[in-house]
């Protein structure tokens, strides 16, 4: 279908919030053929978060405020374009849209920004095209953006399996709460990969899940959670940046319950015992020197979400 051309005046706005998140447990297995790597994964949505606003324009145009801001493109190649116009064609479509992107998740950091912009653009455009897409639908099309995509819509925290797009709630008693040690100079995904085949050869051992991660979520054990983190790729991202193990340690002597380098990182993630305790961490990372800017965070929380349509 195509919709008729709306108003193109300024007072329509649709606002849209979508949660970065942490790899609780990363699982990665040996290259396939396709040159994807077999994946299983625990996500947890944390409080640092991406906003996008949809406002009408004759065609698809970005803009972007906010840390590293100048770090994000606004191009064609930019995921949150790429979703708004994605949908727009799946829904047959011709209104134009600008989107702008108020940042707060860190740039390359393995907490997934550019994909908390697709899923923030995707919802955003659904209800200010009034598209009226069901939630499978949105998924579907969040999959075929980038892995952890569907998960920006869902939130919450979830196992993903495949390459991380296939989704199952997870069962999460209690908040959590920690402390993001963050790099302005970002770690390439497709970079680190590179490395953790390297490393781990070619008789890698497959991903498995984690029992032990997926029992202390389910009780709200922080102490149970914190030794349960894990990521196969943190050799990786240290190989590349091995500065990063001071990172660590810093986090570990000021008594974190766990740290692990957060997805593809350069991100460290600290678990604290409480809110007082994360905020403790974060003062004795920054006062160490050992991260450009240091976050703190609470989760899971809910994913992308419309918080004002006009």
């Amino acid at each position: 279908m195509t919709l008729p051309r709306t108003d193109l005046g300024p007072e329509r706005e649709t606002r849209v919030r979508a949660p970065g998140k942490v790899n609780l447990g990363l699982r990665v297995g040996a290259r396939e053929p396709d040159g994807y790597h077999p994946l299983v994964t625990v996500f947890q949505a944390v409080s640092v978060y991406e906003d996008v606003v949809a406002t009408p324009a004759e065609g698809f145009s970005l803009t972007v405020s906010g840390p590293q801001a100048d770090l994000v493109p606004t191009d064609g190649s930019n995921l949150a374009l790429r979703a708004a116009r994605a949908l727009a064609e799946y829904a047959g479509i011709d209104d134009g849209v600008h989107l702008h992107i108020d940042k707060a998740v860190p740039v390359a950091g393995g907490m997934a920004g550019g994909s908390a912009d697709a899923a923030a653009a995707l919802l955003a455009c659904d209800a200010f095209w009034g598209a009226g897409l069901t939630r499978e639908q949105l998924h579907d099309l969040a999959a075929e953006l980038g892995s952890d995509v569907p998960f920006g819509l869902m939130g919450h925290t979830a196992v993903g399996t495949g390459r991380g797009d296939v989704l199952t709630p997870a069962l999460s008693r209690g908040e959590y709460h920690w402390a993001f040690a963050v790099r302005d100079a970002g770690l390439s995904t497709a970079r680190v990969y590179t490395a953790f085949d390297e490393l781990a050869g070619a008789g890698s051992p497959g991903p498995d899940s984690d029992l032990e991660l997926l029992h202390a979520l389910s009780a709200g054990d922080a102490h149970a959670l914190g030794r349960a983190l894990r990521n196969d790729l943190q050799l990786a991202a240290l190989e590349l940046a091995p500065d990063l193990a001071e990172t660590l340690a810093v986090a570990q002597d000021a008594g974190a319950l766990g740290v692990v380098v957060s997805g593809s990182g350069p991100t460290v993630a600290a678990l604290g015992r409480s809110r007082q305790h994360a905020h403790a961490i974060a003062a004795a990372l920054t006062a160490a020197g050992v991260a450009d800017t240091v976050l703190t965070a609470t989760g899971p929380v809910p994913g992308a979400r419309v918080l004002t349509s006009s």
